[in-house]
């Protein structure tokens, strides 16, 4: 691998200059603009924990097109273990961030590409899977941090791509060369765009044949001409930007993933990097197997965060001296029980992995939807008992230069202390990192990452099997199967 730590990342970013706006203004360098950096930083532990002794066995795999070691993040799912593998590796990294480390979409996306680009080279002779496999060993050999771009703002959701008043509001083929296409829409809520090498576009949705020229899958670098990118706003931002040090955990990584806006304005990718154009058939597989792995992921990441959150409430119930409180106890175990009861769900839709044609393992695609649907209650059960716990000065403590003031500083540091012996900025450290995890941006990725709740609900009925479950119940009671269902009278 090239890049083979963090500091290896960090540098590499400082030589592609993509175009990113955020507050109207260009952001020059990722790496140390306040908006970006900590984000920067949280994926640089997806490279950190590749060199490390301790974690190299989980963040590393062997490239089964190459044989070479890779990074897990640019690895094509061989086996059960290795979905397994993946899991396991996103609840540390959510353990030792606090936040999103963004490089789960990018591993997602390749790994549904890989299976779908096989595939429909099978039917059509074309030969977009070797094409992908070569840009693939490119990712793998570099170790780039690929960010996948599915997500188009859809503008009215009631008409399909090719019906929109705007053409532009789903990514499409604007013209057709012998050397490439040109590109034109957008992709919106992008995390990690901003501190990616390379983005990999999907289409959103499944499609009819009058919509063929949305049906397109390309890799094109971040810095490729026609490319811009805007960078959302998050909560608390403002208080990051000025780099509060009381904020240290959300200084460090940042609050979740850093979503952008991707512009694409004819944007030229070459033949070469073109893995779907046209063939729309195959649309609903892309977005199921893409969106069936990336909530898989989310049981596993989010129980992470949900490690450090529970670590920092029970720190600060002792500095509160209410640790060993009956109510207090009880609570801390229902969090550690929904945390456990999530990551099972991540752990048993990979358990219950299978191979597609192509050889690359897919997740359980029920189990996956039912993890996801526990994100979207869990996570915030969680978060309300912290809440709860941690009590209400999470929301309104002074600020850093409160605390450094000399007209007031000495009254921050007399009522915020908390237990003799316990430094009054561990208690104001700790609320922060609370305050951080449990509002604003970071939960609305748990809801709203990898498809809203509704989306997983469609798909946990559509795959609940009903007709299955009435011929067992029918069984049961002895009613013959081929019983049909009774005619109601009006």
């Amino acid at each position: 691998m090239k890049l083979r730590n963090g500091a290896e990342y960090i540098e590499s970013l400082r030589k592609i200059h993509p175009i990113i706006y955020y507050k109207g203004k260009r952001i020059e360098d990722v790496t140390r603009h306040p908006a970006t950096a900590p984000h920067v930083r949280a994926a640089a532990m997806t490279y950190a924990l590749a060199s490390s002794k301790e974690y190299r066995d989980l963040a590393t795999a062997t490239s089964h097109l190459t044989g070479r070691t890779i990074s897990r993040f640019t690895h094509v799912h061989q086996n059960v273990e290795d979905l397994i593998k993946k899991i396991k590796l996103l609840r540390v990294l959510g353990q030792k961030t606090g936040t999103c480390f963004q490089r789960c979409v990018g591993h997602d996306g390749i790994n549904a590409t890989y299976s779908v680009a096989y595939e429909i080279d099978q039917k059509y002779g074309t030969d977009y899977f070797e094409r992908f496999k070569e840009w693939l060993t490119h990712i793998q050999d570099e170790n780039l941090m690929v960010v996948g771009a599915m997500t188009d703002p859809k503008g009215d959701r009631s008409k399909s791509p090719a019906e929109q008043a705007d053409p532009d509001q789903y990514v499409h083929i604007v013209e057709r060369r012998d050397d490439g296409i040109i590109i034109r829409g957008a992709k919106l809520h992008m995390t990690g765009g901003v501190n990616s090498h390379e983005i990999l576009v999907m289409p959103t949705t499944a499609m009819n044949e009058p919509s063929r020229d949305y049906a397109v899958i390309c890799a094109l670098p971040v810095n490729a001409p026609g490319v811009t990118m805007i960078f959302g706003r998050q909560a608390s931002d403002d208080r990051r930007d000025k780099m509060e040090r009381i904020d240290a955990g959300t200084r460090a990584f940042g609050t979740v993933g850093g979503e952008a806006v991707i512009a694409f304005e004819d944007v030229f990718v070459p033949t070469e990097r073109i893995f779907m154009d046209g063939q729309t058939e195959f649309t609903p597989a892309i977005v199921y197997r893409f969106a069936a792995h990336h909530r898989a992921n989310y049981g596993a990441c989010k129980t992470g965060l949900m490690d450090v959150l529970i670590g920092a409430v029970s720190y600060l119930t002792q500095i509160q001296g209410t640790a060993k409180a009956s109510h207090v106890r009880d609570k801390t175990t229902e969090m550690i029980h929904l945390c456990e009861t999530l990551y099972s769900s991540s752990i048993a839709c990979s358990a219950e992995g299978w191979p597609t044609p192509s050889g690359a393992y897919m997740v359980d695609t029920m189990l996956a939807n039912v993890c996801k649907q526990n994100v979207t209650r869990l996570h915030f059960e969680v978060a309300r008992l912290a809440v709860d716990l941690a009590g209400g000065f999470i929301a309104t403590l002074p600020s850093q230069y409160d605390l450094e003031s000399e007209d007031v500083g000495h009254l921050v540091k007399k009522y915020f202390s908390g237990v003799e012996g316990i430094p009054y900025k561990h208690r104001i450290k700790i609320a922060r990192l609370i305050e951080a995890m449990t509002g604003g941006t970071a939960l609305v990725e748990s809801m709203h990452g990898a498809g809203s709740p509704q989306a997983q609900r469609v798909m946990i009925l559509r795959e609940g099997n009903l007709d299955k479950k009435i011929k067992l119940a029918k069984a049961l009671v002895g009613i013959p199967l081929k019983s049909g269902t009774p005619r109601i009278r009006k």
